[in-house]
């Protein structure tokens, strides 16, 4: 097993960074608009962004937009740098306009069969040599992989939200996933300034084998009474010195998202430590779903 220092020196000897010069991106959401931003910000690569909602796809547009220029008031990038970083990225509601990438990342939505589904459309559409990445943040990479003809060349790049800011990107090997391909990866996180930390293919992986059971405890301890919404954010924010509450963070994630998580940890390792609150599935059931819905543990209308 390698660790993140081990990654950049084994990638840095690879001599791969070549290899990689046109991305594409499936899913214009948070996380597929900040992939998109950071390949292209980053990398200098040429990216398209594939959704099959037109308006999806404005919205990445501004996203990122807005983010650039953020970077431009700080003195980060400059007004000409920001312009040619658009002019790298283009937006297409069709998956063939992904058929000359050399990487593909998949960010959609953390279902197993939807993710299956377009990983064998992509496998079928892109050239033999093309990688296939999966943003996601719990499934299980080795049956993703099974799904295609392909399976050497799939691997889970798991980037941190917001993607832009966050460092790092967590690397998922699955059972089949070549030295090659892994070689490649870890080189380009390194090309987009990131450090890459790789899990074993279980599922939530490093990041959310650790994170989801901390938030559903949280959500157990409000449910239970224990404490109020605000209390249960304010112990482990000043006495854990985290810098955002648990409570806060799943509103941030997506309460639908970290239900889902929570159901992939509870059925792949049928251990009752993981069952998912009652009081999260309520909240999903009611559309609280967090920020993006308007309302979750607190509210944000």
């Amino acid at each position: 097993m390698m660790n993140a220092c081990q990654i950049t020196e084994s990638a840095a000897g690879a001599g791969k960074s070549a290899v990689i010069q046109a991305v594409g991106v499936v899913g214009a959401g948070q996380m597929g608009n900040g992939i998109a931003q950071v390949m292209a910000q980053q990398a200098g690569l040429s990216v398209v962004v594939q959704d099959v909602s037109a308006v999806a796809l404005e919205k990445a547009a501004a996203s990122i937009e807005k983010s650039l220029s953020k970077f431009v008031e700080k003195s980060q990038i400059t007004l000409e740098q920001k312009a040619h970083i658009l002019d790298r990225i283009q937006y297409e509601t069709a998956l063939e306009a992904l058929k000359d990438a050399d990487l593909v990342v998949e960010a959609i939505v953390e279902n197993e069969a939807v993710k299956k589904e377009v990983f064998q459309k992509l496998d079928a559409l892109l050239k033999p040599t093309a990688i296939l990445a999966s943003n996601t943040s719990s499934i299980s990479i080795t049956r993703l992989a099974a799904a295609t003809q392909r399976p050497a060349q799939v691997i889970g790049m798991h980037f941190m939200n917001p993607v832009p800011l966050m460092k790092l990107v967590e690397i998922i090997r699955g059972a089949q996933t070549s030295d090659e391909t892994y070689a490649v990866v870890a080189d380009l996180t390194a090309r987009l300034n990131k450090t890459g930390v790789v899990s074993r293919d279980f599922p939530g992986f490093i990041s959310n084998r650790v994170l989801m059971p901390l938030i559903n405890e949280a959500i157990f301890t409000l449910y239970e009474g224990i404490g109020s919404a605000e209390d249960i954010d304010t112990v482990l924010k000043l006495g854990m010195n985290h810098p955002m509450g648990p409570l806060t963070l799943a509103d941030f994630i997506g309460l639908d998202t970290c239900l889902a998580i929570m159901n992939v940890l509870h059925d792949g390792f049928q251990d009752p430590r993981f069952r998912p609150c009652p009081l999260l599935k309520q909240y999903v059931d009611a559309g609280y779903l967090g920020r993006k819905s308007g309302r979750g543990f607190f509210s944000y209308s």
